[in-house]
C-alpha cells in the first residue's frame, strides 16, 4: 500500500507538494492502511516540522498514480 498526502509549507501554504509514504504491507487490507496510517502520518509530520499534511489517502501500488 501506498499513503499520499498532499502537504503544504507552513511558512507559504501556497507552496505544495505531493508525498508518496511506501507502507511496506502490499497485502494489507484498504481499512488496515486507514487505521494504520494515523500512526505512520504523525511520525512523517515529526519528521518534517516544517510541512503541513492537508489531505492523504491509501491506495494499493498497483493503483497508485504515475503522477501525483
Amino acid at each position: 500500500m501506498l499513503i499520499l498526502l498532499s502537504v503544504c509549507l507552513l511558512a507559504a501554504p501556497s507552496t505544495c507538494r505531493e508525498e508518496r509514504i511506501d507502507w511496506s504491507f502490499e497485502d494489507a487490507s484498504y481499512l488496515s492502511c486507514v487505521v494504520h496510517a494515523q500512526g505512520v502520518l504523525a511520525q512523517w509530520q515529526a519528521a518534517h516540522p516544517l510541512w503541513h499534511v492537508t489531505r492523504w489517502r491509501c491506495v494499493a501500488r498497483r493503483h497508485a498514480p504515475t503522477d501525483l
